[in-house]
């Protein structure tokens, strides 16, 4: 898919690898680009520098997606392209004591806005994008949805959850003209990195926002499913299919370094 020209959502812009994507995009010459965020003020500051316009939207109210979609479509025309950004990294403090010790209310926030911000994206635009003979979707998700997340089970388990429907998505509508791709990196200089007990010292490779979104801009053009800025991540996930209990064992060790020894 070439950028140049069309319509493009992105959730979560205001910052981060949002913000990134959405000067990425506009630099490849997409017509208009919807810059959704809760934080309104942070949206506005992004959708000026590139001439798009800023929506205040919180993805895991079915409702609020409504209205952003209805506006975009009425206002700015077709929606092209959907990038389902929007993420939250929680349950981090749960990690050592008890995968599953996380309050009922945290797993609900993460399952809103990690796993149910893309159905209902989907749910809206699958038949506005069938009557016209196709769209795509870009769900940013994470390494952790292909691998785990041994901070925190609540990360772990939305963000396969989120690998899961995107794979079903992609089978389901490859015939209505329907394009998915899954952005999956294992670490990015952002604040929600940052943001994190561990901080960024944890893991290797570490990603600029920048270097994600020309990944992602590169990857779309050939209408990659599995967008991996960190091509370590293939080898790990490979290892993984080829021995899940060897693989279990060596992120046992990994977690005995992290959490103990450092």
């Amino acid at each position: 898919m070439e950028l140049k020209g069309k319509i493009v959502v992105v959730t979560g812009g205001a910052s981060g690898i949002g913000r990134a994507m959405c000067q990425a995009f506009h630099e490849a010459g997409a017509a208009k680009i919807i810059v959704a965020d809760l934080d309104f003020t942070g949206a506005s500051a992004v959708a000026e520098l590139i001439g798009g316009r800023a929506v205040k939207c919180d993805v895991g109210q079915e409702s609020q997606m409504q209205a952003l979609i209805a506006m975009t479509e009425s206002h700015h025309g077709s929606i092209d392209l959907f990038c389902s950004n929007a993420g939250v990294a929680v349950g981090f403090d749960q990690r050592i004591e008890n995968a599953a010790a996380g309050p009922d209310d945290l797993w609900h926030k993460a399952w809103q806005i990690n796993v149910m911000a893309h159905v209902y994206a989907a749910r809206i635009l699958i038949p506005l994008m069938k009557s016209r003979g196709g769209g795509y979707f870009l769900n940013t998700i994470s390494a952790a949805g292909l691998l785990s997340q041994i901070e925190s089970a609540v990360y772990s388990t939305t963000k396969h959850a989120a690998v899961g429907f995107a794979e079903n998505l992609a089978i389901a509508h490859k015939d209505d003209g329907i394009k998915v791709s899954i952005l999956c990196p294992q670490a990015v200089d952002t604040q929600m990195l940052r943001d994190l007990p561990t901080g960024p010292q944890s893991v290797d490779g570490v990603l600029s926002a920048d270097d994600v979104a020309q990944i992602v801009i590169r990857e779309i053009r050939h209408e990659t499913f599995l967008i991996l800025p960190h091509s370590e991540v293939r080898d790990y996930f490979c290892k993984k299919a080829q021995d899940h209990d060897r693989w279990i064992n060596g992120m046992v060790r990994l977690k005995r370094r992290t959490f103990i020894a450092g």
